[in-house]
């Protein structure tokens, strides 16, 4: 009995030992697969301060590099898009809730919306974009090294203004006269309307402006232009902008060209720019804002980035209702014939 009971148990205590051995590579498992990288959600907070397609564009670019870089809404990533509809109650409201709600990144889209963004959100990296001079608005301390935890896309070509006047100064001799329709209130739109007017005195363009200080003042800001002005412009002034189909419906009755300062409004009606697109644009902020997510990046270290892509975009449609003959030689002043384009922009 003695001699069974011994073999039992030599035969037992190497199976206790494997037994607890199987345990330590489970524990492991289970370790790894607890990482938090392995299965965090990140939230991201979207605060844009009007609806209009250009920053419409901007924000669906911001989430397309997003998904490239392999953050999928409603799978690693927690959206949280709030639209402040241009009240700046409602802008300062919606940076306050996402400072308290802890974002792991806030993108920020339009001068507003930022500078809302950075007086308020302190704990969680910022990524701003549709600005127009983020060193004036008080985002950045430079391009070249933001500082804090701000960083983002600007969405000023430099040269941009220069060469829709030239263009307009080579083409349309018959233009002596630009009117500007204008919200100076936006520090953007202030900025873009200095440059315009600098830009057009060097071609001998005289310049008349109408302010409309919300929405609402944009068609009589335009109709009070009639008859004073060879041609109307605009920037990118999200007041005015978010009411634009009604300087297009007058530019078309009173066969005035229409200028505008970005791609999409080109597209909706107007008639041409040196511009770029605005998906493109939140693009370039959303790679920006993957590199903060995924590698650690440091908003204070990351150069604001700019358009890279400019180029002359026509609309004909709008050209034949504003009585514009699309000539020769404006067709040859585009680098890619495909930004001849149609009234909706297909």
């Amino acid at each position: 009995m003695k001699s069974i009971k011994l073999l039992t148990l030599l035969v037992a205590v190497p199976l206790i030992f494997a037994g607890c051995g199987s345990k330590e590579p489970a524990q492991n498992a289970g370790s790894a697969a607890s990482k938090p990288n392995d299965k965090k959600v990140f939230k991201i907070g979207i605060t844009q301060i009007v609806e209009h397609p250009s920053l419409n564009a901007t924000r669906e670019g911001f989430l397309a590099a997003l998904k490239d870089s392999g953050f999928v809404d409603k799978e690693n990533l927690q959206v949280d898009y709030q639209n402040a509809q241009g009240d700046p109650t409602n802008n300062l409201t919606i940076a306050q809730k996402f400072a308290a709600d802890k974002k792991d990144l806030v993108l920020a889209i339009a001068t507003p919306s930022a500078q809302a963004a950075v007086q308020n959100v302190k704990d969680a990296p910022i990524v701003f974009a549709a600005i127009t001079d983020p060193v004036g608005a008080k985002l950045v301390k430079s391009l070249d090294k933001p500082g804090a935890n701000v960083t983002g896309a600007a969405d000023t070509a430099p040269d941009a203004v220069d060469k829709l006047v030239d263009f307009i100064s080579s083409d349309f001799p018959n233009i002596k006269t630009v009117g500007i329709i204008a919200n100076e209130g936006e520090p953007n739109a202030a900025v873009m309307v200095k440059n315009a007017e600098a830009a057009m005195a060097k071609k001998n363009i005289k310049v008349v402006k109408a302010a409309a200080a919300n929405s609402s003042e944009v068609k009589q800001a335009a109709e009070s232009l009639v008859g004073r002005v060879d041609a109307f412009y605009i920037t990118l002034d999200n007041t005015v902008v978010s009411a634009v189909e009604s300087i297009i419906k007058i530019a078309n009755e009173k066969k005035i060209p229409f200028f505008s300062s970005d791609r999409d409004t080109v597209e909706k009606g107007a008639l041409a720019t040196f511009g770029f697109k605005y998906y493109d644009h939140g693009y370039q902020a959303g790679k920006m804002a993957a590199e903060i997510l995924k590698n650690g990046a440091k908003p204070a270290d990351m150069k604001v980035s700019f358009p890279d892509k400019l180029d002359l975009i026509i609309n004909q449609d709008a050209a034949k209702a504003q009585g514009v003959t699309i000539t020769d030689s404006m067709k040859n002043k585009m680098q890619d014939k495909k930004n001849l384009i149609s009234g909706s922009g297909k």
